[in-house]
């Protein structure tokens, strides 16, 4: 009788997931998302022509990133009245971030060339800006594994890290690219003041579509996830693996296809900015504002011992730094091979697939970055003064 009636009564605010189920909620969601990044690809074309690319490419990112704030922020909050959501809140963060290098770096080498054969990706040098900040970023999230918990002194520093980014990605000159599409359309029929307010109008219509959705999107699929049969992972194991690869596959999504949008119109070197800012974004303000949602949330407003980490979370930190510091070696000459494209996403899956096998995969993989950043990124005298360069923190 009950579960007969519960086909009947269907909450409100849960109409669309009781009407569709799991997988058209998480249709219907996605379908919002792709329609948002296409608005965002055209804003951010049409905003080249009053701001710098780079500082374009920051408020892109931080946009088309809504989505994982959005779901690991909610975790976060649930961390400071539960504590077994602190592990979680860490891997949705780590895998978010490992994610987007792993998978989202080589994906725009993969369609770049299936595109047009090409197996060098050759980036911008303005991007130095994006990748120095990012090597910053990484310098310090080095001492998180050690230290073993994220304190407001870490907000304080990753915050601080992000707000100089901005300033210096203001000052990079602007750089004009010929526009395509409804972006080229919009440009030839509208004025200079009217072209400001469609930037205006569609950046925050996505940025609210993304916002909207992202948490419908990401629930659906775990929900989905969680009534499979994951290789007979137990209920716990397999939330973790949700949060951490299901769910933060989800919310990058729309960064994912402005990405492969602009490769496909030919612009790679915006796609691979867009993606590279997502990461110093994600790298400072994401891990930042976990201390500071965790404060608020418990209360406890410790300037220097805030979250603790257990060892797990450690050790997902390490290897996404540890991941982070090779990526950069990778891109430190500004060319983005074929086959180092492989090697990224080879070594972000090897991870997933040892994990029940071997106790500790993380040192292993994370040792076995930081040999291959020595190799990569110090192996002749250019490639060092490629890899110093980057700490000038300019573009």
């Amino acid at each position: 009788m009950e579960a007969g009636a519960s086909h009947h009564h269907c909450p409100s605010e849960q109409f669309l997931h009781c009407a569709l189920g799991a997988g058209g909620h998480a249709a219907l969601s996605g379908l919002t998302i792709v329609s948002a990044a296409f608005l965002l690809s055209w804003a951010t074309e049409l905003s080249e022509e009053f701001v710098p690319p780079s500082f374009a490419l920051i408020v892109l990112a931080l946009i088309s990133v809504l989505p994982e704030y959005a779901v690991d922020m909610h975790i976060t909050w649930q961390a400071g009245k539960d504590e077994s959501y602190r592990a979680l809140a860490v891997a949705n963060m780590t895998g978010a971030n490992r994610i987007l290098i792993g998978i989202g770096w080589s994906m725009l080498v993969f369609v770049r060339f299936f595109q047009t054969g090409d197996k060098v990706l050759e980036a911008h040098p303005s991007q130095r800006l994006e990748l120095g900040f990012l090597l910053l970023a990484t310098i310090y999230s080095l001492i998180l594994p050690i230290r073993g918990h994220l304190s407001l002194m870490d907000s304080i520093v990753f915050v601080a890290i992000f707000g100089f980014y901005v300033l210096r990605a203001l000052k990079t000159e602007t750089e004009q690219h010929p526009l395509l599409g409804p972006a080229a359309w919009i440009h030839e029929r509208v004025g200079k003041t009217g072209r400001i307010g469609i930037i205006a109008g569609l950046g925050l219509y996505a940025c609210y579509a993304i916002w909207v959705s992202a948490e419908p999107f990401a629930e659906a699929l775990i929900f989905a996830g969680g009534e499979m049969d994951l290789f007979g992972m137990d209920a716990d194991s397999k939330k973790f693996l949700l949060i951490q690869l299901v769910a933060p596959l989800a919310s990058e999504s729309p960064e994912f296809i402005v990405a492969i949008l602009f490769v496909l119109r030919h612009r790679v070197s915006t796609a691979l900015g867009a993606l590279v800012s997502s990461k110093v974004n994600q790298w400072t303000l994401l891990v930042g504002a976990i201390p500071l949602v965790y404060a608020m949330s418990s209360g406890e407003w410790n300037l220097l011992i805030g979250m603790e980490l257990e060892n797990t979370p450690r050790r997902e930190l390490l290897l996404t730094s540890a991941q982070s510091m090779f990526a950069i070696a990778v891109l430190s000459d500004l060319r983005f091979t074929l086959y180092e494209a492989i090697a990224l996403l080879v070594l972000f899956v090897a991870p997933w697939l040892l994990a029940a096998a071997v106790p500790g995969v993380e040192y292993w993989f994370s040792a076995l970055y930081f040999v291959l950043v020595l190799v990569v990124g110090f192996r002749t005298p250019q490639r060092r003064r490629d890899f110093a360069r980057l700490l000038r923190l300019r573009g």
